[in-house]
């Protein structure tokens, strides 16, 4: 029997209400069917970096130290998820289109295999979601990690150019949704997957500790169609109010080591 692999993929920026109205019901049917809730919510303050932080490190923001999008390190530093994969002898990959999430491995050999393409410096010419989710296939097909980590962020600038809930963020957030089915579709049967954001946003900004901001969601599939749990305790922890969430995976049986024992 092959082992367990699990894809994990963070749409920056994106709300739950987006996706009944982004005009992609396959998706929407299909986040549907795994173990999921619309009322996640995601740390405060409600940032990417701070989000990231505690989502990789499974602790508050106050324990690891970073308020804003400027990384700084832990007075005590502790083991993230990638150094407990790398622990583990697993192998992980991560695909990212913004400089800073390098920040959430201390240890630089901990992750085995990194793709990054500077958002900012592309995202007026092309959406950059889409060689991202190539990339990303590409790397699945020859290499199998047993993490990989997809971040798309391109609906986080569309929240910040067009406003947040707005037709043009609307349509990215229907390209990411199309990402995701994309190497959903593709992905062999030992993978599961998670898909979840980082924070929401109001207008053209986040980062109030508001019902728009802090909201967020949370899906689990196993192309198995059995549910086993999930990833790993630092993951089923971020979303520490969520109590539903918190549940599922303690039902699972893997609040504590997850899929990767």
């Amino acid at each position: 029997m092959a082992e367990n692999k699990v894809l994990l993929v963070l749409v920056d920026g994106m709300r739950p209400d987006s996706i009944p109205l982004c005009g992609n019901p396959a998706y929407q049917a299909w986040f549907e069917e795994g173990a999921h809730t619309y009322n996640a919510q995601t740390t405060n303050p409600p940032v990417t970096l701070p989000a990231h932080m505690s989502l990789f490190h499974s602790v508050r923001t106050e324990r690891h130290g970073v308020w804003t999008n400027t990384f700084v390190p832990m007075n005590h530093p502790i083991n993230g998820l990638f150094e407990t994969i790398d622990l583990y002898k697993k192998r992980s990959a991560v695909f990212y289109s913004w400089q800073q999430m390098r920040d959430l491995w201390a240890n630089r050999n901990s992750v085995s295999f990194s793709w990054m393409m500077n958002l900012h410096n592309y995202w007026k010419q092309f959406n950059i979601d889409i060689p991202e989710t190539k990339a990303c296939k590409e790397h699945i097909a020859e290499f199998a990690p047993d993490f990989v980590w997809l971040y798309l962020g391109m609906v986080d600038e569309y929240g910040h150019g067009w406003g947040w809930m707005s037709p043009e963020y609307l349509e990215c957030v229907r390209t990411a949704t199309e990402c995701i089915m994309d190497i959903v579709n593709f992905l062999p049967p030992e993978y599961s997957v998670i898909a979840t954001a980082d924070h929401g946003g109001h207008d053209r900004n986040h980062g109030d500790n508001s019902c728009y901001d802090r909201c967020s969601y949370i899906f689990h599939f196993d192309l198995q169609f059995h549910f086993y749990g999930i990833l790993y305790h630092k993951i089923c922890t971020w979303h520490e109010e969520n109590v539903f969430f918190r549940k599922t995976c303690t039902a699972g049986g893997f609040d504590r080591v997850g899929v990767l024992k």
